[in-house]
């Protein structure tokens, strides 16, 4: 039998009211099905920790995500979880459910459960940052990710910060589906803190080293006055090439006409607008370094038309890949794709 307990304690001048779940005598089903209390808690009243949760397996932690949600119908794009829903008697999904919904006793019940995974977790994975916001991560903590996981969990450090991503309308809606998501149209890159900006780094230097890349968007820092050789560019996308070779023009204070350009340097505190959109004066170096970036996004524009592609090349495409395969056998439409796929990946985050 299932049953609440109710007692009162002072603390600090205050009466705090002190609800505690009791359980009489566990059935059998309930020592078989451990989830079979919590389908009957009240989480819209009531707050756990994450220790009340540590008996539980990371599936079972999954469902547990899908008690709290699935009371108010959400249908998930998980099929494990949808799956489970759908064999409970309470379960009723509901087409017009949003995060909303969800009242403060409710995301913090489910920053208990996501407390929980994170403890149970090998290496970090998405979801995983808000528990990283005082500490340094270590590159052996990350362990190897996809070009989407490691996208989510850089954004995911600002996010947790309420930065928009209105460059990357997959990304906006992907966090705008997070109960802990709060979009602050006022976000500044000097939000970020000394450790938030660490983390970033150390999350694009593991990516490098997994791609077996040399640089990436951001590095080009290092390149001011140094010539880029070809093989320092092998294993990029389009949409990163694009970005190095605007970077060298951002870095000397280019105003640009493409949106979404310009809101990416926009958010880079080394980033200082000229006034007018005049073309910067590049040194010899840069502009070398200009003509050997193009060369190489000419290379691999060819080469997604006219070359099989490989899965190494799918793994790491972005929608400017996407769109260059189009016209091809690419079954997922170009602006759903990140989107999808990160749906499927990381619903629950």
């Amino acid at each position: 039998m299932l049953a609440y307990h109710v007692r009162k304690q002072r603390c600090c001048g205050g009466i705090v009211l002190l609800v505690g779940l009791a359980l009489g005598g566990p059935s059998t089903a309930q020592k078989a099905d451990p989830l079979a209390k919590w389908e009957r808690f009240d989480f819209v009243h009531n707050r756990i920790t994450a220790d009340h949760l540590q008996d539980l397996s990371l599936l079972q932690l999954k469902y547990m995500r899908g008690i709290v949600f699935g009371k108010h119908g959400r249908v998930f794009d998980e099929q494990a979880i949808q799956d489970w829903l759908k064999s409970r008697p309470w379960y009723h999904p509901d087409s017009k459910y949003k995060v909303t919904v969800l009242n403060d006793n409710e995301r913090a019940d489910m920053d208990a459960i996501k407390e929980a995974e994170f403890h149970k977790h090998d290496h970090i994975e998405p979801g995983d940052l808000k528990f990283y916001r005082e500490k340094a991560i270590t590159a052996k903590q990350l362990g190897e990710h996809s070009a989407i996981e490691w996208t989510i969990m850089r954004a995911e450090i600002e996010a947790i910060h309420g930065k928009p991503f209105p460059d990357q309308p997959w990304l906006q809606s992907f966090f705008e589906e997070r109960y802990w998501y709060h979009p602050d149209p006022k976000y500044k890159p000097g939000t970020l803190t000394d450790i938030d900006r660490k983390n970033l780094a150390t999350i694009a230097t593991a990516q490098k080293e997994q791609r077996k890349i040399a640089l990436a968007p951001g590095d080009m820092e290092l390149f001011q006055e140094t010539p880029i050789t070809p093989e320092l560019l092998h294993g990029l996308s389009l949409y990163e090439l694009r970005l190095l070779r605007n970077e060298v023009y951002a870095r000397r204070g280019k105003r640009f006409h493409t949106k979404w350009i310009q809101d990416h340097f926009a958010d880079e505190d080394w980033y200082h607008p000229r006034k007018d959109f005049d073309e910067p004066p590049l040194s010899a170096v840069e502009t070398k370094n200009v003509a050997t970036i193009v060369a190489a996004e000419n290379q691999l524009h060819d080469s997604l038309t006219t070359k099989s592609l490989s899965a190494d090349l799918l793994t790491n495409m972005f929608l400017e890949d996407a769109g260059k395969t189009a016209q091809r056998d690419l079954c997922a439409p170009r602006q759903n794709l990140h989107r999808s796929l990160a749906g499927r990946l990381f619903p629950q985050l």
